[in-house]
């Protein structure tokens, strides 16, 4: 048998070198296309979510208008007392005094409803009611008794005074309520021993004790 020739080998060469370069180059065409096709589709941007609408706000509730500052002065309905009440910003101070030797000094707080109750030392207590801020009804319950009273709007030099001070070491403490028209009724307590008061000058507030001039100050809370 007869080998083959060397044509034949190299044919044989060629084919086979030729088969190599097309798969060579399907094999390229497939990687270089892979990353293309692989490659995932940029992600669709999400919607963002419409924006909450915030709850209306609600109005706050209206307030109520506040008591008026004032000072107020009368007297009991039975004519033996004289009452004195000075307001400031919702609080109140009172002076309950029959110009010999029964007083209280009473405080408290005053409701938008214009009502107040005071309270005093030993049980004293004052109960009112602020009308149409012009004068002020109510009842005073001191030492086993009541005594009902109206106080109107006071005008300076109307009003209700305080002076305390020491004199010859005696501890002086004085309380006038001046009435619309310029009577005072007022006590002067010495040591723990009231009696009637010596007259103030409303003008100034001046007032001598055992000869000694003092100042009463408008009194508030």
């Amino acid at each position: 048998m007869k080998r083959p020739g060397p044509l034949l080998t190299l044919l044989t060469g060629l084919l086979l070198a030729v088969f190599m370069l097309t798969l060579n180059a399907t094999t390229g065409t497939k990687n270089a296309s892979s990353p293309s096709q692989e490659a995932s589709p940029s992600a669709t941007p999400q919607a963002s979510p419409p924006p909450t609408s915030a709850p209306p706000s609600s109005s706050p509730p209206p307030s109520k208008s506040a008591q008026p500052n004032a000072d107020y002065a009368g007297r009991t309905d039975d004519n033996s007392s004289a009452v004195a009440v000075s307001l400031r910003g919702g609080k109140a101070i009172a002076y309950f005094c029959d110009g010999r030797s029964k007083e209280s000094w009473l405080k408290g707080d005053v409701k938008d409803d214009g009502t107040m109750k005071l309270t005093g030392k030993n049980g004293a207590e004052l109960n009112g009611t602020l009308k149409d801020g012009r004068s002020i009804r109510g009842t005073v319950d001191l030492g086993g008794q009541r005594y009902a009273f109206t106080a109107d709007k006071a005008v300076k030099p109307s009003g209700l005074y305080r002076a305390t001070a020491t004199v010859r070491g005696a501890k002086l403490d004085g309380g006038w309520i001046v009435l619309p028209g310029g009577k005072q009724v007022g006590i002067l307590d010495r040591d723990g021993k009231p009696a009637a008061a010596p007259t103030i000058d409303p003008r100034t507030g001046t007032v001598t004790v055992d000869g000694q001039t003092l100042t009463a100050s408008p009194v508030t809370p």
